[in-house]
């Protein structure tokens, strides 16, 4: 027997129906998605980045993958020199495979947008182009690629990173890390300075097990 058709009406309420459950997706990654740095204004305590990392100070951190897996642990040493409206943060990290690794920063306040958000330029030899980013009330919203070897191969993936002043002397970090828009995993640090981090550190970058 032949089977007929759907009838007009019904193939436009189905049609209704797929279009509403697409608008429905699209309004939940929209609400998931991670708002304006501008929205902290009014949190506490205030971020001064080149006052913040002035200094020497240090961190401990994680990495993850987009399931949620332990990959990487690592530890920082950080010394910060200013210079004007100028940060340089020379850091040395160990990775909990023995890896050593440094990176070194110069970040550049570059104004004040409308909104009352502090805009911040910055460069570092593995860093692809130049990072950007804004500080509003305790955080900095950071953005920048990055080449990173993965698998034997040299990969440029995407970290927005988001940095949150706890207190005088501890900041957290989230930073979300991406390829093609797609997110691959994620990076948690602590930074301590000051009393915090004369406390514990600087910390021994020779072996992980120590």
């Amino acid at each position: 027997m032949r089977r007929s058709s759907p009838s007009l009406p019904r193939r436009i309420a189905g049609m209704a129906i797929t279009a509403l459950l697409a608008l429905g997706l699209l309004a939940g990654l929209s609400a998931c998605a991670r708002k304006d740095v501008a929205t902290l204004a009014d949190r506490q305590p205030p971020l001064d980045l080149a006052a913040f990392f002035a200094g020497d100070s240090i961190a401990y951190g994680i990495f993850e993958d987009r399931f949620g897996n332990l990959r990487r642990q690592f530890r920082v040493n950080m010394t910060g020199s200013v210079d004007g409206d100028t940060l340089t943060l020379e850091e040395d990290f160990l990775y909990d495979d023995g890896e050593r690794a440094d990176r070194t920063w110069v970040i550049r306040r570059t104004g004040v947008d409308d909104d009352g958000s502090i805009r911040y330029e910055g460069n570092a030899a593995d860093v692809s182009g130049t990072a950007s980013g804004r500080i509003a009330g305790n955080a900095l919203n950071w953005e920048y690629d990055v080449v990173l070897e993965m698998s034997g191969r040299s990969v440029e993936v995407h970290f927005d990173d988001w940095i949150y002043r706890q207190d005088e002397d501890v900041a957290i970090n989230r930073a979300f890390i991406s390829k093609f828009g797609v997110e691959i995993g994620s990076v948690t640090i602590v930074f301590l300075r000051g009393r915090a981090a004369a406390a514990v550190g600087p910390l021994d970058l020779e072996t992980w097990s120590q």
